[in-house]
């Protein structure tokens, strides 16, 4: 019985009532027909558990086999439509974020609307190029020949998205997957839950149903899918997450694009203009939802002679672009949730750590609010200095000399970025040269996540795999290798029964210069 026929039997509440409440005999018992209603519309509600993963998975095998997915025509389609999707719903998923992470409207706009834009727009653009394939050098060894490299979709994959960039981080892996030709299955993240609602409506009424499911849920629903056979998973969170996905992918040898985090540092040389070194860092700090960004600066080393400099000018700064109550500020994310609060308070008040702060540190717990933090001379063997912050904190370490800060940096696991302030070639070559990260900034932050030419992905624990540009459409293909050849020029050098000669003759072939041919052709070479 659907929910509009128990509108009909039952007009309002108090019929519903008065039926329940009178205890006059009566055939048949409505109130019993009623409760078996609601329960048997409350036990309807479908439950996405493994089976219900794997029926899905299923179907899109079964569509994606049909070939549509690898036209151009439908990957243009529905880039087109992606697009429209970002064009058309600006402000609602403006406001969506608004309500996820109180991210102010410029944010919103700039680093997770019109980046997308600007994804779809140079796959559009580059599609027909990224799809053809590319020509082959053969040898005189499968002489005459020639060879070209295809690249085709992978089949059938999942995206998993993060809750600090919940809009871009969902449907910017998409666009690859979308590019490459396969379909696709989106998870946004349950912690950003007015966005992975947003999400599920307009990908169901812009995007190819067909090929492109979103699964909204939490753990349960990610752990029913992450146990199906995927071609690839992507992931974007935290590291101890990737390490489940990628032992659940083990399971069947898929392969997986992890990007995680880590802790980036900023080295500040002191022969900078510090007004933009300082606007750029809190830029790459603060401006980028408070801190929660997998490229934020998360520590400052600089030596101990320029630090009260740098802290000085990090005050003003701060002062100018927040004001004295930065808790009443309207242009800074707050915390996304009690739990993220709890742990980054954690990190605040740690003995070793509390007494170390020398601005900011505000907090309302109400409001999930922590106000921009400044904190020196942290022990490196603090919380605050071995986990990734991923918030409003930012440590600053001094050092004798700069050069001190490359080792500080490699005696760690390898961040997802690592920033430069300085002037000095000498400094900007051996930080290029020594210096292990995902990415690297000279003189700014994470303006690299900007540039589609660039590859953005992690190393060792910050991640695996790359994407943006034509690495996301590489990361969702299959690079085929194709050699063609005809039926003439067969050797029967190749062919048994082995003599002396044909070793002689392919051994040449197959490693030696044209004189050793030549040589074994007139049975002058060695065997």
């Amino acid at each position: 019985m659907s929910k509009s026929s128990i509108h009909l039997k039952f007009r309002n509440t108090h019929q519903i009532s008065a039926r329940i409440h009178d205890t006059t005999p009566k055939p048949p018992s409505y109130e019993k027909v009623f409760f078996s209603v609601i329960m048997a519309v409350e036990g309807s509600k479908k439950v996405f558990d493994a089976e219900e993963a794997s029926l899905l998975v299923k179907e899109l095998r079964g569509t994606f086999a049909s070939g549509r997915t690898r036209s151009y025509e439908w990957r243009i389609s529905q880039l087109k439509a992606l697009l429209k999707l970002a064009d058309d719903n600006e402000q609602q998923v403006a406001d969506a974020l608004n309500s996820d992470l109180s991210k102010p409207q410029l944010e919103s706009i700039v680093y997770e609307i019109a980046l997308l834009k600007n994804s779809c727009k140079a796959a559009l653009k580059e599609l027909k190029h990224w799809m053809t394939p590319e020509k082959a050098k053969t040898s005189i060894t499968t002489f005459p020949s020639s060879a070209e490299i295809v690249p085709e979709p992978l089949g059938v994959v999942l995206v998993i998205s993060a809750w600090n960039y919940p809009f871009l981080l969902s449907l910017d892996p998409i666009i690859g997957a979308i590019a490459a030709g396969n379909a696709v299955v989106l998870k946004p993240s349950e912690i950003a839950p007015a966005t992975s609602s947003l999400l599920a409506k307009l990908v169901g009424e812009y995007m190819d149903g067909s090929f492109i499911r979103v699964v909204e849920g939490a753990v349960a629903e990610t752990s029913a899918l992450l146990e199906q056979k995927w071609d690839k998973i992507f992931y974007t969170g935290n590291g101890r997450v990737g390490r489940i996905v990628m032992a659940a992918a083990a399971k069947h040898l898929t392969p997986v694009l992890l990007e995680l985090g880590g802790k980036s540092p900023v080295v500040v040389d002191s022969d900078i203009n510090l007004q933009v070194a300082t606007r750029r860092i809190i830029a790459g700090k603060w401006c980028c939802n408070n801190g929660q960004a997998c490229i934020s600066p998360d520590y400052i080393i600089t030596t101990k002679a320029y630090a009260p400099k740098l802290v000085d000018a990090l005050k003003n700064e701060l002062g100018t672009f927040y004001g004295k109550n930065p808790l009443e500020s309207k242009d800074l994310s707050r915390v996304v949730n009690s739990n993220h609060f709890a742990r980054l308070t954690k990190l605040l008040d740690e003995d070793k750590v509390s007494g170390k702060i020398i601005h900011g540190g505000e907090r309302d717990e109400s409001k999930l609010r922590i106000a921009p933090t400044i904190l020196l001379d942290v022990p490196r063997d603090s919380l605050i200095m071995t986990e990734e912050i991923f918030g409003p904190l930012l440590p600053i370490i001094t050092v004798e000399k700069l050069e001190e800060s490359f080792d500080i940096i490699n005696s760690g696991t390898k961040p997802l970025a690592a920033y430069l302030f300085t002037n000095n070639k000498k400094l900007k070559e051996r930080f290029v040269m020594s210096v292990t990260a995902g990415g690297l900034v000279v003189n700014d932050t994470t303006l690299h996540l900007a540039v589609d030419t660039l590859p953005f992905g992690g190393v060792g624990e910050s991640g695996v795999g790359a994407y943006h540009g034509k690495f996301s459409f590489d990361a969702f293909s299959h690079k085929k290798a194709v050699l063609y050849r005809s039926f003439i020029g067969d050797a029967a050098v190749r062919y048994p029964p082995y003599t002396n000669g044909k070793v002689g003759l392919l051994k040449a072939l197959m490693g030696g210069g044209v004189l050793d041919i030549i040589r074994a052709l007139f049975g002058l070479s060695k065997v």
